[in-house]
């Protein structure tokens, strides 16, 4: 790999982690307000935060991120992608989330144990087939 195909795909990813961290920290004051402050469940609390999350996260990783012209035209192809990787996740999120909280674990050390496995396996979908230009 050239130096220079290595230090794109370096900017890349601090782009993706970026994107990952508006979706994260923005989501987690999300659920602290809902979960903390107005005494919601952690499953509603989380579901609400998940939204604004994945909305804020596609925008950044669609068009800042793996910005290509050649996915021009295939908006819905790559939503559709991307919702499926995504909705693969929210049992991997949710199962992390409640299984700890389940024991007796605060739902926030769950946001970050499942953030740590999540953060690599949606870059390598994101990379290779969500965002893959054609």
């Amino acid at each position: 790999m050239s130096s220079d195909n290595r230090h794109k795909l370096i900017v890349q990813f601090l782009k993706y982690m970026v994107g990952g961290g508006v979706y994260f920290w923005g989501g987690l004051l999300i659920f602290a307000f809902c979960f903390s402050f107005l005494g919601w469940g952690w499953l509603p609390s989380k579901m609400l935060a998940d939204v604004a999350g994945w909305t804020a996260n596609y925008a950044i990783q669609r068009y800042w991120a793996f910005s290509d012209k050649k996915l021009e035209g295939h908006g819905r192809q790559v939503a559709t992608r991307y919702i499926l990787v995504n909705g693969i996740d929210v049992f991997i999120d949710y199962g992390i989330v409640g299984g700890l909280y389940s024991l007796g674990i605060t739902p926030y050390i769950g946001f970050f144990v499942s953030a740590g496995f999540t953060t690599v396996w949606d870059y390598l979908w994101y990379r290779f087939w969500v965002f893959k230009p054609k």
